[in-house]
């Protein structure tokens, strides 16, 4: 008896946070802000974590929210590709 093997999709991981640097040639490093209830005291807190992503255009800037996609590893601190812009920065 032969069974079909039934592929699973790939589950990406994706995050939305904010362009907090922009300074080095195609790279933007994105924090990521998170609210998660403590273990013990079940205050809800805020826990943020910082990403740095592949800009191969340098089309984003500082302020941008964008959209992150988990990719291969681009270099030894770089395994994230900006997929999208969600919110541009407003200069005030």
């Amino acid at each position: 008896m032969t069974e079909v093997q039934q592929a699973k999709p790939k589950v990406v991981r994706t995050f939305v946070g904010k362009v907090v640097s922009d300074k080095r040639a195609k790279t933007v490093t994105v924090l990521v802000e998170r609210r998660v209830k403590h273990e013990l005291y079940g205050k809800i807190v805020a826990r943020s974590n910082k990403y740095h992503a592949h800009d191969e255009k340098d089309e984003y800037h500082l302020g941008d929210v964008v959209e992150i996609t988990e990719s291969r590893p681009i270099s030894k601190t770089k395994s994230w590709v900006v997929s999208r812009l969600v919110q541009k920065a407003q200069n005030v």
